[in-house]
């Protein structure tokens, strides 16, 4: 009974595999013909980067009790024939847990102390020190002993209110949102602050990454989270009771925390959960549904969103189903349909951005080796032109002719000076963009933030000092794009110059586009405002609370910053590689040059040998560059489905 969604998956990682081994052989290939310089280096390695660490995460949210771990036992781990993820009555995830796949890393349940907390480090600081996480070994073929392990994610411990409140829990100010008191007069929060789960499940191996996290006080209290993990998954299922709808609760979370504007519709679902509440044997098949209908409705108008994007289902029966392959119960539950909407959706998206991403990068990938081809090709040409213009003459006019080729060489060796001239402008231009886009600006930013967030009474003006920090923040992406244009106009402008002096064929390449990080900044920031809410309004009058939301922004712009200055970085690469390769190739055609003049000089026949073998060598380049447009086109041509099927599939674990 493999799920639609699971096939899907299974054709991702396969085109993936493929196109990584593909990607290789070209390497190997333009290694082999002298064809690999920096900037296609650099580019190939950003390709196979991109296809080996490419995720999809998918990120289950909901209020406590809404069936949200049974769900993920259903999709993801009916083949263990048991639930992996704690999901009986009472015990629940109670902290952000995390399930991906590491080869670096052996099967292993890691769990952060909720005492961290305390501390000023941010979520994906803690993630590089290992020694502080406690760690459980897993055995994968062993489904008892991980549903044991697993069910660590749902322990807590018992605090005063003094340590609920400075874990993060406590609010005098929302009491209904404050844990419950237990007869010791001491209150329960979660035991863990986030859990990491690396097991090699089959579809965890080819990049998903599946993050549940707890319920609406829990995710509230971590702001990391909020405005980093949930807003950056490439999917969200949020689970609601068939029962009772959309709760106060539930609607909470859906304003607060699951930002809706601008995304694809079809990357957030909402799961009207446990259906099977509502097989009343009193009713006919034909009212249950009916009374289905109108839930679903209800919820889409309330959510405002398509009637589509809702999807009944009971994820207890299915998984059930699933356990005893029983086919009809199966379809009732309807867990099939929101495989199907799952596989079209989130596969189907990441798939068609991803392989855009990739259409794109082998493009240039292909004009940057092109072009040293046809810098050989065009010194070939001269060359033929030059020989062909000896035949019939005598030893002196060959003489002549080498004093011209040895004059040219040490002009053209002359012009160093020149091109250095021209570099020096051009990182110094570089460096004010470099700086710009640099961790210390970066850095002084946050700075400024969180002493503006410091003030007394700050409380209502936070969404301003988070306006005034993006104002600031576009304002440096747009004075280094201004920069980046007086780099582009001058390499364009050095580039003509230095073509009609030198008979290059230098091209400036594509200027970086740093306006689509602005609309990231754009994201980023109404993922924030969304949080900055009036339910976390008195939250942020805490310090310590404020302080951990600008690290969970910083954390979340760096990526941003990083991405842009790799684009900047690869640009540069490309210029001073085009250079350096046309350089490389003129010295070279120098020396070939003078040594026809020698051959013809030595013999009379030196002269129609040197021309048969430029021929032979321009059709060498002609099949070179044919080859090139070959290799090339199977990378941005490999049909979904189609190499996948050749593709021996990996033996599922435990047939999961």
């Amino acid at each position: 009974m493999a799920s639609s969604f699971n096939e899907q998956f299974d054709q991702h990682g396969a085109w993936r595999r493929e196109f990584a081994l593909r990607l290789k052989l070209l390497g190997e290939w333009l290694k082999d013909h002298d064809l690999l310089d920096s900037a296609v280096e650099e580019r190939l390695r950003r390709l196979e980067s991109q296809i080996r660490s490419d995720k999809v995460m998918v990120a289950f949210v909901a209020e406590f009790s809404r069936g949200k771990s049974e769900l993920i036992n259903a999709i993801f781990f009916a083949g263990y024939k048991r639930r992996i993820m704690p999901a009986s009555a009472g015990r629940t995830t109670m902290c952000p847990t995390e399930l991906g796949y590491d080869a670096e890393v052996p099967p292993c349940l890691r769990l952060l102390p909720i005492e961290t907390r305390l501390q000023p480090q941010a979520l994906m600081e803690w993630r590089l020190v290992p020694d502080k996480w406690v760690r459980v070994d897993l055995d994968v073929n062993d489904p008892a002993q991980l549903a044991q392990a697993f069910e660590k994610v749902a322990e807590v411990r018992k605090v005063t209110q003094e340590e609920a409140r400075a874990l993060g829990f406590w609010h005098d100010d929302v009491p209904e949102d404050n844990p419950m008191v237990g007869s010791d007069g001491l209150y329960e929060v979660p035991k863990w602050r986030h859990a990491l789960i690396n097991i090699a499940h089959p579809l965890l191996k080819q990049g998903l990454v599946i993050l549940d996290t707890p319920g609406l006080n829990a995710i509230g209290a971590e702001p990391e989270l909020t405005v980093n993990l949930i807003p950056q998954a490439h999917a969200v299922v949020f689970i609601l009771a068939a029962d009772t709808g959309v709760t106060k609760s539930d609607l909470s979370i859906w304003k607060e925390h699951l930002i809706t504007e601008d995304l694809d519709v079809e990357s957030r679902l909402v799961v009207l959960n446990k259906i099977d509440t509502m097989w009343d044997v009193l009713s006919t098949p034909a009212q249950i549904q009916a009374q289905i209908d109108r839930q679903r409705a209800t919820t889409a108008e309330i959510l405002a969103l398509p009637e589509s994007q809702v999807i009944p289902v009971s994820a207890q029966k299915g998984l059930v189903a699933k356990v005893t392959h029983d086919r009809d119960l199966l379809d009732k539950s309807c867990l099939p349909k929101l495989e199907q909407a799952l596989s079209q959706g989130v596969m189907g998206q990441r798939q068609k951005i991803l392989r855009s991403a990739v259409s794109g990068s082998i493009t240039d990938l292909r004009v940057e080796a092109g072009r040293v081809i046809n810098i050989r090709r065009r010194d070939l040409a001269e060359q033929m032109v030059e020989l062909k213009g000896l035949r019939g003459k005598n030893m002196s006019v060959i003489r002549h002719m080498r004093a011209r080729i040895e004059q040219e060489q040490g002009d053209f060796d002359a012009s160093g000076a020149k091109i250095h001239a021209v570099r020096s402008v051009h990182l110094k231009l570089l460096r004010d963009v470099f700086s710009l886009l640099g961790t210390s600006t970066l850095k002084a930013e946050m700075a400024e933030l969180t002493k503006a967030l410091r003030q007394p009474g700050i409380k209502l003006g936070v969404r301003k000092a988070y306006g005034a920090t993006f104002e600031r923040l576009r304002g440096g992406l747009n004075k280094a794009q201004s920069i980046s244009g007086e780099i582009q106009s001058m390499l364009t402008g050095t580039f003509r110059q230095l073509n009609a002096e030198y008979g290059f064929s230098l091209q400036a390449p594509r200027e970086p586009d740093l306006a689509r990080y602005e609309r990231d900044l754009d994201l980023v920031e109404r993922s924030h405002n969304q949080y900055l809410g009036v339910g976390n309004a008195l939250r942020l009058a805490q310090p310590e609370f404020a302080d951990r939301l600008v690290r969970a922004l910083a954390t979340r712009l760096r990526v941003v910053y990083e991405s842009a200055l790799g684009e900047v970085e690869l640009w540069n690469k490309s210029a001073a590689a085009q250079l350096d390769a046309q350089l490389r190739e003129r010295r070279r055609n120098f020396g070939r040059r003078i040594e026809a003049i020698e051959r013809i000089q030595q013999a009379a026949s030196g002269l129609d040998d040197r021309i048969t073998e430029i021929e032979a060598q321009e059709t060498a380049l002609d099949q070179l560059d044919a080859k090139l447009g070959e290799l090339t086109a199977h990378l941005t041509q490999i049909p979904g489905g189609h190499d996948e099927a050749a593709t021996p599939r990996e033996p599922l674990l435990k047939q999961a």
